[in-house]
């Protein structure tokens, strides 16, 4: 069982806000291509270095997700496979794949939107951020704009169950 630390921090800065409107943003596209709106960003230096939204569709590829897209691209553009120094803003809280990989980036920080209560792993269902059997932690700050991209996910989801 994992030792759960408590809520998580719900400091935000303004550099914070202007990423995750930016994410949003991104979210919104992916809804409009037929995606789960989920968009991601990459920043370094207060900087954009990558950004991503969902292209699982798309791309018929069970791994594209927003994050591991925007991690991918920011891997390349850095050269190293390392993104130290980097902050990862994400409209939902990542899953366990892409938990996963945020870790193995050696990502610091994450700041991530609505919880994911079915596959999240930064606090809903699992909190591999602070597990103690892993080499890295990250700090997690959730809840910023929670309250749109939560509507903004309902609605999607609504939207595939009246097509069907």
């Amino acid at each position: 069982m994992i030792d759960r630390i408590g809520p998580r921090p719900r400091s935000f800065t303004g550099e914070d806000e202007t990423f995750m409107l930016r994410a949003m943003d991104l979210a919104r596209k992916a809804y409009s291509l037929g995606e789960a709106p989920v968009g991601a960003i990459v920043t370094l230096n207060n900087q954009i270095l990558a950004q991503a939204h969902n292209r699982i569709e798309m791309n018929h590829d069970p791994t594209a997700h927003a994050e591991i897209l925007a991690i991918r691209e920011a891997a390349r553009l850095l050269g190293d496979w390392r993104l130290l120094y980097s902050t990862v803003y994400v409209t939902l809280e990542p899953c366990i794949m892409c938990a996963s990989a945020l870790l193995h980036a050696r990502v610091p920080r994450i700041v991530y939107a609505a919880q994911d209560k079915n596959w999240g792993a930064f606090g809903s269902l699992f909190d591999l951020a602070h597990d103690p059997r892993l080499n890295h932690r990250i700090e997690v700050v959730s809840g910023l704009l929670e309250d749109q991209a939560t509507i903004l996910m309902k609605q999607f989801f609504l939207s595939l169950r009246k097509k069907q």
